[in-house]
């Protein structure tokens, strides 16, 4: 299968980039082709409502990364976010990338997908990571994709606290039994 995962954190060596590591090394052991987009390192314009990728065959008025990334996300059989909790919700370089599959609405709305949401956060409670996985359960019931799982990494602020968690193994599991 291929595996699209879209990253939001600036941080080359943090908690959800950590996390995304051990999710691609599980994947890749269980023979999935899995590509990469940073979020955070690409240049990615946010949505600004203008309908005319309605008006022009899918096509946006931005030309920016989003032409690097549509192709692997049509082809994609599974999409994954990744994205580290900075104030109760996904943060905004992923988030304009989600915002931008408005262009492609009607090609991956009933696509047969599956989707997966990992999350790292310094809190110890989850009500931080409730708005984030609310978003999420909501795009993928109306994208009609399966939910094939969530890492809610709950107390991670630096890298020493995910690498001495269980949420690596969890990452690792879920990319090699997707």
């Amino acid at each position: 299968m291929n595996i699209l995962v879209i990253t939001g954190s600036a941080h080359k060596k943090g908690t959800s980039s950590y996390l995304t590591d051990a999710f691609i090394k599980g994947a890749e052991e269980a023979g999935h082709a899995v590509s990469r987009f940073d979020a955070a390192f690409k240049n990615v314009h946010p949505c600004i409502g203008c309908d005319s990728c309605k008006k022009n065959e899918q096509t946006c008025v931005f030309k920016d990364d989003m032409q690097e990334l549509n192709p692997e996300l049509l082809n994609a059989g599974a999409v994954v976010f990744v994205s580290p909790i900075y104030y109760y919700d996904v943060n905004a370089q992923i988030k304009a990338v989600i915002d931008r599959f408005y262009a492609n609405n009607s090609v991956l709305k009933g696509a047969d997908k599956k989707a997966v949401l990992m999350l790292t956060y310094g809190d110890e409670t989850e009500e931080s990571a409730e708005g984030a996985i609310a978003s999420y359960k909501g795009m993928v019931k109306y994208l009609e994709w399966e939910n094939a799982g969530i890492v809610s990494a709950k107390g991670c602020y630096v890298l020493d606290d995910v690498i001495n968690s269980e949420y690596p193994k969890q990452a690792y599991e879920l990319g090699k039994n997707l």
